[in-house]
């Protein structure tokens, strides 16, 4: 029999227990409400730390059907303490050390021969029945209004490079065309390895052996959206995140392996000699895909869970769940890239700009003061070359400034940088992850910009710590509205600040002002003009 192991159902226990997940049983439309309703938290002002992940147990559709099957949406990252309950790790903070050594030491998958996602499996005859299929699944419309379809949005698809053997496993959507068929986009760009299989198989004249996963154990689905190597098995970085190797078994009808504790598996062959139409569809990068040639995935075989749980990410406009997957992987492995490989000094930290933006296009590289500017544009350079779809607009800043905050930005763009000199275009460059009814070509360009301070400036024009903290202090003792700090919030000095300014602002704190003027009147010139700044030296 099989171990004991991580899976969906353990996860949403794990995020019952945090009270990270909200249970509905009341009756929800798949089509109409279901996705909708988790919208919401996305766009209606809740922070991060408050979203949870949803378990719908009462799933209709129009016509009133009712699906046995519940329906789990958020549960692997509608925020990052999500996600980090997921990877098993103590701290957020542990996310990215934690990818980086599972993807430089990966482990085999072992193979069984008893599976969980076996328990039921449905073939030949058994699937003409009605709701035995496809038609049988809760799978929700996402985007209602403007997609023409159920669509499943968190499928781990497996397929098979048939020169090497190696598995490639991705996250890509399905669109439900009928109860034995899936239009599935595979992504026709570099490092998507079912759509190189898919050529592979088209230049033999040969169906290619497909299973879609769904409700995989968190450990496994991570790996879906993410970017290795064609020649590295995602179910081996994934029993790495597990600290054991994943189990697989065969599919009953198709030669791949596929994870045994997932909550359904649909086995199928991908037609090679013809696409068809797929989409529109709200797509992750905020626009509606529209139409394009896709595969066609017919079904094999059917098999689940005995009580199986269906998964279902919520995407298009970020930030979303989709986004938050990428967000924390991919941020600590580009700060990795620049900082481990290509030997950057002073950088510590990378920021994705999330919101409407998804990620890709706006990154923020942080840096110490008094970084050497060959080491700033090193990185800005460098960004750009870890993935071609990511780093259109690449800033660094310095630490003070949050690189989540669009105001600081601005900030950091107005008065640390000079256009003409800190400022380059590159190009012509992938155009990346974005509406594709833009056929006017397929490149883009990247602008670099060098926000940080040149030299030292003047301390920000706030109060200092001391005394922002205890007015807020006096301000909560007075019951005024609650506060929600701003950064930045108190002043602090950007290096052209003297001990002798710092000495007479405390005497005005004290009351002894007259004494600032005293001095100031023995310092009186004359032969100069007004605004001429005084001399740092002068005592």
């Amino acid at each position: 029999m099989p171990s004991e192991r991580p899976d969906l159902p353990a996860h949403l226990e794990a995020l019952d227990r945090a009270g990270l997940l909200h249970r509905i049983d009341e009756p929800i439309d798949k089509d109409t409400e279901l996705h909708p309703l988790v919208r919401w938290q996305f766009r209606g002002g809740i922070a991060e730390r408050d979203r949870k992940a949803f378990l719908f147990t009462h799933v209709v559709d129009g016509n009133g059907h009712r699906y046995p099957t519940p329906v789990a949406v958020g549960a692997l990252a509608a925020s990052a303490e999500i996600y980090r309950i997921g990877m098993g790790v103590a701290s957020i903070e542990d996310i990215g050390p934690h990818w980086a050594r599972a993807a430089a030491h990966p482990i085999d998958p072992v193979e069984v021969s008893d599976a969980p996602c076996q328990a039921v499996v449905r073939s030949g005859d058994a699937l003409e029945a009605p709701y035995a299929a496809l038609d049988g699944l809760p799978i929700p419309i996402s985007t209602p209004g403007f997609d023409v379809a159920p669509y499943l949005t968190a499928a781990n698809v497996i397929t098979r490079d048939p020169d090497s053997g190696v598995q490639n496993m991705g996250m890509y959507r399905c669109c439900l065309k009928a109860p034995m068929t899936f239009g599935i986009m595979m992504l026709a760009s570099t490092r998507s390895g079912g759509n190189t299989h898919w050529k592979k198989y088209r230049a033999r004249g040969e169906k290619m052996p497909c299973a879609i996963v769904v409700g995989c154990p968190p450990s496994i689905a991570y790996c879906g959206p993410q970017k290795f190597d064609e020649s590295l098995d995602e179910l081996a970085v994934a029993g790495a995140i597990g600290n054991e190797p994943v189990e697989v078994v065969r599919c009953r009808t198709i030669d791949l392996k596929v994870p045994a504790h997932a909550e359904i598996v649909i086995e199928g062959l991908v037609d090679t000699d013809f696409l068809e139409p797929e989409g529109p569809f709200g797509e992750s990068h905020g626009y509606v895909a529209l139409e394009d040639y896709n595969m066609i995935f017919t079904v094999t075989a059917i098999t689940h869970k005995r009580s199986p749980v269906l998964l279902s990410v919520i995407s298009q406009v970020t930030p979303s769940e989709s986004s938050v997957i990428k967000r924390v992987a991919y941020e600590p492995q580009f700060l990795g890239f620049l900082r481990d490989t290509l030997g950057i000094r002073g950088i510590t930290r990378v920021s994705m700009h999330e919101p409407l933006t998804n990620l890709r296009r706006v990154m923020v590289l942080v840096f110490k003061r008094g970084v050497p500017t060959t080491e700033i544009w090193r990185a800005l350079q460098g960004t750009t070359t870890l993935q071609a779809s990511c780093g259109k607009y690449v800033i660094a800043v310095d630490e003070d400034i949050d690189p989540q905050n669009a105001d600081a930005l601005l900030w950091a763009l107005s008065y640390r940088a000079n256009p003409e000199r800190d400022i380059r275009i590159i190009g012509p460059r992938e155009r990346g992850h974005g509406p594709r009814s833009d056929r006017r070509g397929s490149t883009d360009s990247a602008m670099l910009v060098d926000a940080t301070m040149k030299q030292d400036l003047p301390p920000l024009a706030l109060p200092k710590r001391e005394f922002m903290e205890h007015a807020r202090v006096l301000w909560e003792k007075l019951g005024l509205p609650r506060l929600s700090p701003e950064s930045p919030w108190h002043g602090y000095s950007l290096g052209e600040w003297t001990d002798d300014w710092d000495a007479a602002a405390e005497r005005a704190t004290r009351g002894d002002w007259q004494e600032n003027a005293r001095m100031a009147s023995l310092r009186r010139r004359g032969n100069i003009e007004p605004n001429s700044p005084v001399e740092r030296d002068q005592g």
